[in-house]
This record gives C-alpha cells, sequence and structure tokens, in this order.
C-alpha cells in the first residue's frame, strides 16, 4: 500500500500486506528505501488464485506511449468510421448503491466504439471480452488513478492528430466519484477546458448550488442518468 486506500486489514490478512512510503499501520510490514524483495518474496510463496479455472486473463498497459505506437491505426479506423466513438469509463469505486451503472454502460456500448478506462472504478468490467476493432482492443486498461495523466495525453495527441480541439473529439467521459484525490483529477480536467464530463453515481459532496451553476454554465459537467439514455445522449440513437 502506498496510498490513503489503505484501510483497517483484517486480522487474517495482516500478513499479507505491506505499506511503503509515507503510509503505515502497526503491525504490518513496511518497506524502506524501495526495497521490496519482503514482497516479491511473500508474492512467490503464496499458492495463487487455485479456485480460478476459468483460465481467463486481462491485458493492462496501455498507457499513452501504447496507444500512441498504433496511432496510425486508430487515425486510420477513426477516418474510415471502424471506430466511431470511444468512451473514457473510469474513476472511483465503492460500496454506494448505483455504481452498477458503469458495468451495465459498458456491456452496452456499441461494438464500433472504444472503451479506454482506468482507476479502480474499471474492476467492475475491465475483464470483459469486448473483442476488438482491426486489431485494437475494443477495450484498452491505461492503469490506475494516478495514470490519468496518460489519459489526457492520449486526448491530446488525438486532437492534434485529427486537429481539433479535445472537445471536438468523437470522445466522452463517463466518469465514477468517490472524493480525495478524485478532486485533483476533476480540477486537472476542468483546467484544460474539458468539457461535457459525465458524474456519478451522484455529484461531489463539495459541490454546492453556486459550485454546481458554475460547472455546469462553464463546463457542462451532467449527472449520469440510465446507460441508455445517456448512450442515446452521445451518440444519437
Amino acid at each position: 500500500m502506498t496510498t490513503n486506500c489503505l484501510q483497517k486489514p483484517r486480522d487474517t490478512y495482516k500478513g499479507n500486506v505491506f505499506t511503503s512510503g509515507t503510509v503505515g499501520w502497526p503491525g504490518i510490514p513496511h518497506t524502506s528505501d524501495r526495497n521490496f524483495k519482503p514482497v516479491i518474496d511473500k508474492a512467490l510463496a503464496m499458492p495463487g488464485f487455485t479456485e480460478d479455472k476459468s483460465g481467463r486473463s486481462v491485458t493492462v498497459g496501455f498507457a499513452r506511449n501504447t496507444v500512441m505506437s498504433v496511432a496510425d491505426k486508430v487515425i486510420e479506423a477513426v477516418k474510415g468510421k471502424a471506430i466511431r466513438h470511444f468512451f473514457l469509463v473510469g474513476g472511483c469505486d465503492g460500496a454506494k448503491a448505483g455504481r452498477n451503472y458503469y458495468t451495465e454502460f459498458v456491456e452496452k456500448i456499441p461494438k464500433d466504439c472504444v472503451v479506454l478506462t482506468l482507476a479502480c472504478g474499471k474492476f467492475r468490467f475491465f475483464d470483459k471480452d469486448l473483442g476488438n476493432i482491426g486489431g485494437i482492443p475494443r477495450l484498452l486498461d491505461i492503469g490506475q488513478c494516478n495514470d490519468a495523466y496518460s489519459a489526457v495525453q492520449i486526448a491530446v495527441a488525438l486532437s492534434k492528430a485529427f486537429n481539433v480541439g479535445v472537445n471536438d473529439l468523437p470522445l466522452s467521459l463517463i466518469l465514477s466519484w468517490y472524493e480525495q484525490k478524485a478532486v485533483a483529477i476533476l480540477l486537472t480536467l476542468l483546467y484544460l477546458g474539458i468539457k461535457n464530463i459525465k458524474l456519478g453515481p451522484s455529484l461531489p459532496a463539495f459541490v454546492s448550488p453556486n459550485v454546481l451553476k458554475v460547472l455546469v454554465d462553464n463546463f457542462n459537467i451532467q449527472l449520469i442518468s440510465t446507460p441508455d439514455q445517456d448512450l442515446k445522449a452521445v451518440l444519437g440513437n
């Protein structure tokens, strides 16, 4: 654990948890000086998920360098109308009701659209097999919340490739909200002038009526509705 994602570990699991950096917990081993050998040794000693018989795997690592290495294929697919739209579906996760929206949304996205995802909200759907478009996977896992920079860079690179602003790209941001460092990511997107972001399952707690008016008037921030309604609003059918 390297961030504030750490909560009190169960006693039965304490032996499998390590902390690093500024994070710590009583009774939990702490690694220092980037010495992760105890973590690696523990991982190698564990039996693994022996109960998982499906044999399925998840491909990760589609950060900006990987995606932009095939930028020519992506651009060709968009111009040839093989790819109609990109959806960035990601953000935080939690136990609050309504977060099943994001799984349903991804499942209903048409087959000529690509899904980019990042942060812990992706774990609701990132193991789904959505197929590919001309060899380009339809589900691209960019990483965790700290990799939001990569998503921004992909959007900026595509806007330059098509010679349009980011808001004119066939790209929609559908974000699941929690709090904490998500605030910094949202403010970064707003600073870059990105508009039409859909947030859910509820608006941030700090959003007062006056703040909401500013966000709606200047950035067209919207609360999610239903997957069907939101897809129709974005794609027009």
